[in-house]
C-alpha cells in the first residue's frame, strides 16, 4: 500500500510541475495584443493549467495521507482535464494549419489573405459583432504605435523588416498591390492601383482607423494568432503527452493500492 501511494504521490508531483508550463503558455498567449482583443482564445489554456495544478495537488495530498476517495476524485477530474487539454491542442493544430500567407510578386516578403485561413477562423472574425469589438480593441491598443517608432527609409525596408508582425503588416499599412506611396510607416498617399483590392479604399491615414476595417487586418490578426498558437502548441503537446503517461501509471498504481488494501484486510480476517 505504501509503495503504491508513494508512486502516486510522486506522479502527482510531476503532474503539478507539468501544469507550470501550461499556465505559462496561457499567460504568454493572454498577454499578446491580438489575444487581448479576442476573449474566446485568451483564457482557456490558462484556466486548464490552473485546474491541473489544483487537481494534481489534491492527488498528492490523497496519496500522501492515504485518502482513497480523494484519489478517485482526482483521477476522475484529471481525466476530464486531460481530454479538455487534448481537445484544445488538436483543435488549435487543425484551425491554425493553413497560414494564409502569400509571396508578393516581385518582392521578397509575404502578406496575408483572409481566405487563406481556416474557415472556422474566417467565420469568427467576419461575424459583425465579433469584428466590431476586435477592431475597437486593436484601435485602442498600441499595435501600430510601435510601427511608427521605427525610421524606415523606404517601403521595401518597411515591408521586409523582421520587426513587423503579421498583425502590424495587415492593420498598419495598405496592401502592396494598391500602390500607395510611402511617406512613413503610418502615412501612405496617392495609390496607383486603387481598384486592385477593396482594402485600397478602406485605408485611412487617420491613426484611429488606418486599415482596421480591412480584410488584410483580419488576415494579419489570424496570422499572428497562428504564429503564437503554433509556438504554444509545442509546449502543450509535450505536457499533454507527459500527463497521459502519468495518468495511466497513476491508474495502475491506484488499482494496485486498492488490491493490496483488500488483500491486507483478507489476511486480517475482515472479509
Amino acid at each position: 500500500m505504501a509503495i503504491s501511494n508513494n508512486i502516486t504521490a510522486l506522479l502527482n508531483f510531476i503532474a503539478l510541475l507539468c501544469s507550470i508550463p501550461i499556465i505559462g503558455s496561457g499567460i504568454w498567449l493572454s498577454s499578446k495584443p491580438d489575444n487581448e482583443c479576442i476573449s474566446l482564445f485568451r483564457w482557456p489554456i490558462l484556466f486548464i493549467g490552473i485546474l491541473i495544478l489544483f487537481v494534481s495537488l489534491a492527488g498528492f495530498v490523497g496519496a500522501y495521507w492515504n485518502k482513497p476517495g480523494l484519489l478517485a476524485c482526482h483521477l476522475f477530474c484529471m481525466s476530464i482535464l486531460i481530454v479538455a487539454l487534448l481537445f484544445a491542442v488538436v483543435f488549435a493544430f487543425i484551425v491554425t494549419r493553413p497560414d494564409g500567407s502569400y509571396l508578393v510578386p516581385g518582392r521578397g516578403y509575404k502578406e496575408y489573405k483572409l481566405d487563406g485561413f481556416n474557415n472556422w477562423l474566417q467565420n469568427y472574425v467576419n461575424k459583425g459583432g465579433n469584428w466590431r469589438k476586435i477592431k475597437t480593441c486593436l484601435s485602442a491598443s498600441n499595435v501600430c504605435d510601435k510601427v511608427s517608432q521605427h525610421n524606415y527609409v523606404s517601403a521595401d525596408q518597411f515591408f521586409m523588416s523582421h520587426d513587423i508582425s503579421p498583425l502590424q503588416s495587415g492593420c498598419c499599412k495598405p496592401p502592396t498591390v494598391c500602390g500607395y506611396g510611402y511617406v512613413n510607416p503610418i502615412l501612405w498617399l496617392n495609390p496607383t492601383n486603387p481598384t486592385a483590392d477593396p482594402d485600397c479604399y478602406a485605408w485611412n491615414n487617420d491613426q484611429s482607423q488606418l486599415c482596421y476595417g480591412c480584410n488584410s487586418c483580419k488576415a494579419g490578426l489570424l496570422g499572428n494568432l497562428r504564429k503564437e498558437w503554433r509556438k504554444a502548441n509545442v509546449v502543450l503537446i509535450i505536457s499533454v503527452v507527459i500527463l497521459i503517461v502519468i495518468y495511466v501509471i497513476g491508474c495502475c498504481a491506484f488499482k494496485n493500492a486498492q488490491t493490496e488494501d483488500l488483500f491486507d484486510r483478507y489476511k486480517q480476517g475482515w472479509i
